[in-house]
């Protein structure tokens, strides 16, 4: 059986079901897939559990507080991860991610 691993964007100026994407190789199938809110990204979360995906990656946007929510709602039964960035990167980021257009 392929292990099934999701990476998930969140961002208000995504279509969810315009922007997404599937790669599957021999061993696993990976989905990339999009959401505008933590409500959406609630429903994504538990839809990707109930189709087996055993592990996903939250993008920066989602913080500590709600990579945790997703671990309590799909009750630590999927591995869940989020990226962070070094501190002294902060400006940086701040200055990309200040403009809400879309990139």
């Amino acid at each position: 059986m392929k292990k099934k691993y999701a990476f998930l964007l969140m961002g208000p100026h995504y279509d969810p079901e315009r922007h997404c994407a599937v790669f599957e190789t021999g061993g696993q199938t990976t989905y990339i897939c999009t959401v505008r809110s933590l409500d959406e990204a609630r429903d994504k979360a538990l839809a990707l559990a109930a189709d087996g995906v055993g592990a996903i990656e939250l993008c920066g946007a989602f913080g500590a507080e709600n990579a945790q929510t997703l671990i309590d709602l799909t009750r630590n039964q999927v591995a869940v991860g989020f990226c962070i960035h070094k501190r002294e990167q902060d400006g940086l980021f701040s200055a990309f991610f200040s403009d809400s257009g879309d990139r």
